[in-house]
C-alpha cells in the first residue's frame, strides 16, 4: 500500500484558515452545497501541485480563488444545466414562515442561475465578497471594463427577474429604474 505525499509546508493551514470563506464563494458560484465542495476541493487539489510556488507569491488566496473561479467557468461551460434538483421541505414546524424563507433564498437562486457563468462570478466577487473592480478583473483575468460591463448587465437580469424585485420589495429596498 502507498502512503499519500506529505502536504507541502503551509498548505494545511492555509486551508484550515480560508476553507470556509473559500466554500462560501464556491456555494454562491455553483447554488449546491455538494458541487461547492467539489469544486473546492478540485481548486485546493490543483492549487497543492503547485503550492511551493503559489505560497512564495505575494496572494496565495488571490492564486486559489483564480483557481476556484476558472474551474468553475470550465464546469458552467462544460455541464448541461437543464435541470436543478430542489431540496426536500422541513420536516418540523417552527416559529419562522420558513416557507418564505425558503421560497426567498430559492428564486435568489434561480434568478442567479439565469445570469451566464461570468456574470455570475462579477455579482459573486463584486456584491458578495466586496471586492474592487481592479481585484475582480485580476481574479477573472480581463479588464476593468469587462467586469463592468458584466456587472451592468448582471444586475440588468436581476433586476427584470420579478422574484429579486419581490425580495428587494420585503427589504424595503427602493429600485430606481433610472440608474
Amino acid at each position: 500500500m502507498t502512503r499519500a505525499p506529505a502536504p507541502p509546508e503551509g498548505f494545511a493551514e492555509f486551508v484550515a484558515a480560508r476553507s470556509h470563506v473559500l466554500l462560501r464563494a464556491a456555494w454562491l458560484l455553483t447554488g449546491d452545497a455538494g458541487r461547492a465542495e467539489d469544486l473546492l476541493q478540485t481548486a485546493l487539489a490543483r492549487s497543492w501541485q503547485h503550492w511551493d510556488r503559489i505560497a512564495e507569491g505575494s496572494n496565495p488566496e488571490g492564486y486559489v480563488r483564480r483557481v476556484l473561479y476558472n474551474t468553475y467557468s470550465s464546469w458552467w461551460r462544460r455541464h448541461w444545466r437543464g435541470e436543478l434538483p430542489s431540496a426536500a421541505p422541513p420536516d418540523r414546524a417552527s416559529a419562522e414562515d420558513v416557507a418564505a424563507d425558503s421560497a426567498g433564498r430559492d428564486g435568489l437562486r434561480r434568478a442567479l442561475a439565469r445570469l451566464t457563468g461570468r456574470q455570475r462570478a462579477v455579482v459573486v466577487l463584486r456584491y458578495v465578497e466586496d471586492r474592487t473592480v481592479a481585484e475582480t478583473a485580476e481574479l477573472l483575468g480581463c479588464s476593468e471594463g469587462t467586469v463592468k460591463t458584466l456587472a451592468f448587465r448582471a444586475l440588468q437580469t436581476l433586476r427584470a427577474d420579478a422574484a429579486v424585485r419581490s425580495l428587494l420589495a420585503d427589504e424595503g429596498v427602493e429600485h430606481n429604474d433610472a440608474t
